[in-house]
């Protein structure tokens, strides 16, 4: 017998779901990783709701289809929320299922009742509530609802009353009705005659490459547009790789910050593709030249004024718009891999010779594992990493942008790892970062993944304390202490390491390469 139960999972597996994450609760999660087990879809225990979605989230950015996460009523629903609300301003297609109360107890229990529904609902394009009678219709508008343009999380509330009832039999699906249908953008036909002048009479143009570029084709498009025309390149936190760092036209990252303006200043049109305001430091948009957005959704903002928004078929747009450009640009190859040395320069402070930088972890660590996929924690450490670690393809590197919040790497990078067991993952974090997650280690070990977590050990939440000495603050409250890493490690299940400075860490880095599953290595850094 058929239950809806196996019914969800289904409906999971069809939409490309590979994994099922989370800290279960008694009820219709249990139902769910019996139904996942039954039709061979793994099930990953998490030790925080949060970390949950944030594995499930780096599968969805890698793979392009949903992850999906699961929690239990009241303290499991809320604590998923940090991880939603990360995939909300990311444009991660997740699918969040929690558990509730069935109706009939709802109505006279209040014991872990919340309105988990509204409680989420800011933070998710499209949330419900599974019912035995609307199983079939609710599921589909959920998978088309992550999945629609910009992708985005939903919520499916599910009780056990309706889990493990039998699945009615399937029916013809709905035409002409929605629950709540994801907004989708409108293709313009073609540019507008200022639209062409611009591009015609461009001499040095400048593509800003955002989120919404992260496809192969998009990809693609963008490399033979800069190779063709001669342009750089800018690119978001989570759009590295989408221009390969080692690339001739890559021109540095952009985060609306000091550091890209001295290329910017350069430009006289910006073509930004895929750019999402929301990966941007909010800050008013100085620069005053002319901004061609290209987007495949219609991008709900105010913070940088378009000249043009051009939204649909971004390959095609590009398409139209090289055949406006001139032939060759009025750059030069070396004129921008100048001012991308110059960006990673400011990264490259000068530090004691006996002591370990930043920056100097990212590079040892570059040379150590070429072409390894990472994840970036917030925290001070992320500028040097972001800057300085190479990118060679869309998500070779995963960051919470958008949110930018702590916690994210280790979980995120466990996800990235289960996806393929071959291709070891890095995993760079602060100490305050990974103490608000470090349960995952075990998970980590638990699922022998092949990861190399590499902690920036200061002892310190330095980018608080930094903000707290610019202002002539007291640094009260960000000491975080001394740490034995090497001892929680160790005891969490990893082969662990500590490094006191370059030759140790290259050590540690080339030791824990030839470990089969999880590493540790804590470098003490002088920030």
């Amino acid at each position: 017998m058929t239950l809806i139960a196996d019914q969800i999972i289904q409906h999971l597996r069809s939409a490309g779901v590979q994994r099922l994450f989370g800290m279960p609760g008694g009820g219709g999660p249990a139902d769910l990783i019996e139904a996942a087990a039954r039709a061979g879809l793994p099930f990953t225990l998490a030790h925080t709701e949060t970390a949950a979605a944030f594995m499930a989230s780096a599968q969805a950015e890698i793979t392009g289809k949903p992850g999906a996460c699961l929690a239990t009523l009241g303290p499991g629903a809320t604590a998923l929320m940090n991880g939603v609300a990360n995939a909300y301003l990311d444009r991660i297609p997740l699918i969040a299922i929690t558990d509730r109360h069935s109706a009939a107890v709802e109505r006279v229990m209040q014991h872990q009742t919340l309105p988990q529904a509204e409680l989420l609902a800011p933070i998710t394009k499209w949330n419900g509530r599974l019912t035995v009678g609307d199983a079939e219709h609710t599921l589909r508008c959920a998978m088309q609802a992550a999945t629609g343009l910009p992708p985005a999380p939903v919520h499916i509330d599910i009780s056990a009353d309706v889990t493990d009832a039998p699945a009615p039999a399937p029916r013809p699906p709905r035409t002409g009705v929605q629950l709540n249908p994801p907004r989708t953008g409108v293709q313009l036909n073609a540019p507008t005659p200022a639209l062409e002048a611009t591009l015609r009479g461009a001499r040095r143009p400048l593509l800003l490459i955002g989120l919404g570029a992260r496809t192969g084709p998009i990809a693609l498009a963008i490399r033979a547009l800069c190779e063709r025309h001669g342009l750089p390149a800018l690119v978001t936190y989570k759009a590295k790789g989408v221009l390969p760092d080692e690339h001739p036209w890559f021109g540095g990252v952009l985060t609306n910050g000091a550091l890209e303006r001295p290329l910017m200043a350069q430009a006289d049109v910006l073509i930004a593709v895929g750019l999402d305001p929301v990966e941007l430091l909010p800050r008013p948009w100085t620069f005053p030249q002319p901004v061609v957005s290209v987007s495949a959704w219609q991008l709900q903002q105010q913070q940088v004024p378009f000249a043009a928004d051009l939204v649909g078929d971004v390959v095609g747009w590009l398409e139209v718009i090289a055949n406006l450009l001139p032939a060759q640009c009025d750059w030069g190859a070396a004129a921008v891999a100048q001012a991308t040395r110059t960006q990673r320069d400011a990264m490259r402070p000068p530090t004691e010779a006996d002591r370990l930088a930043p920056h100097r972890v990212v590079e040892i660590a570059a040379q150590a594992w070429p072409g390894m996929r990472a994840t970036v924690d917030a925290g001070a450490h992320m500028f040097p990493v972001m800057s300085l670690w190479p990118a060679r393809e869309p998500n070779g590197i995963l960051i919470s942008n958008g949110l930018a919040t702590m916690g994210f790497a280790l979980p995120a990078a466990i996800g990235a790892a289960l996806l393929d067991p071959t291709q070891p993952v890095a995993a760079f974090t602060g100490d305050g970062g990974l103490l608000m997650c470090l349960g995952e280690l075990r998970t980590a070990a638990r699922e022998n993944v092949p990861l190399r977590v590499l902690v920036f050990d200061d002892g310190d939440l330095s980018l608080i304390k930094i903000k707290q000495v610019q202002r002539g603050y007291h640094t009260d409250g960000v000491s975080l202490g001394a740490v034995d890493w090497v001892a929680l490690g160790e005891g969490l299940g990893l082969v662990a390491f500590r490094a006191r400075d370059e030759s140790q860490l290259a050590h540690c880095l080339s030791e824990a390469a030839t470990i089969p599953g999880p590493a540790l290595i804590a470098a003490e850094i002088d920030p």
